[in-house]
């Protein structure tokens, strides 16, 4: 079970990654449109009119998706924003405690908001909801990769959930140790 979890995990990462670098090919591209437009424009005296349909529009899509399934692979480094100040200064029983509440109380939201962004999907669906750029595309297809991701998360979540019930100090990885190497 646990390398399943892992692939899963790690598969969210790889296309937060892809959507990360399609970010960058699309506006490598669109700047490449700029600068062969200025390029026309200064040798015929008329400016090109090359340019990437709808990119901003696919290049927000692109950072949501990339956000969203990164949540799962940074909670497990331990690089989210997280609330170890107070953990910090707990130890034995009281930490476990502690560290199971914060735990318990994100996976009611995240569940909860995955829910309600998993029936925002089904409405687009139902609805058949276009975004309202030069190319329409389906709501659903970039909402569901939003969704994903929150399924992932909690995934993550409930894993951490269960380590820490079964005894592990930690709910998510150390930064400062995997930094060092130790």
């Amino acid at each position: 079970m646990r390398s399943i979890l892992d692939m899963i995990y790690k598969a969210s990462e790889y296309l937060a990654a892809a959507f990360l670098l399609a970010i960058g090919v699309m506006v490598l591209a669109q700047v490449g449109c700029n600068i062969a437009n200025s390029l026309v424009g200064w040798m015929t005296g008329v400016n090109g009119e090359y340019a990437i349909p709808s990119y901003a529009e696919f290049a927000g899509f692109f950072l949501a998706a990339s956000s969203f399934l990164a949540l799962a692979g940074t909670f497990r480094a331990g690089v989210h924003i997280r609330v170890s100040l107070v953990i910090q200064n707990f130890a034995g029983t009281k930490r476990r405690i502690v560290e199971l509440w914060c735990v318990g109380l994100a996976i009611l939201m995240v569940g909860f908001f995955g829910w309600h962004m998993l029936q925002l999907v089904l409405e687009s669906l139902e609805y058949m909801d276009m975004s309202p750029g030069l190319i329409p595309v389906p709501l659903w297809i970039p909402q569901s990769a939003l969704a994903l991701g929150l399924l992932v998360f909690l995934m993550a979540l409930l894993d951490a959930f269960a380590a820490v019930l079964g005894g592990e100090e930690r709910a998510h990885g150390d930064p400062e140790l995997s930094e060092s190497g130790e």
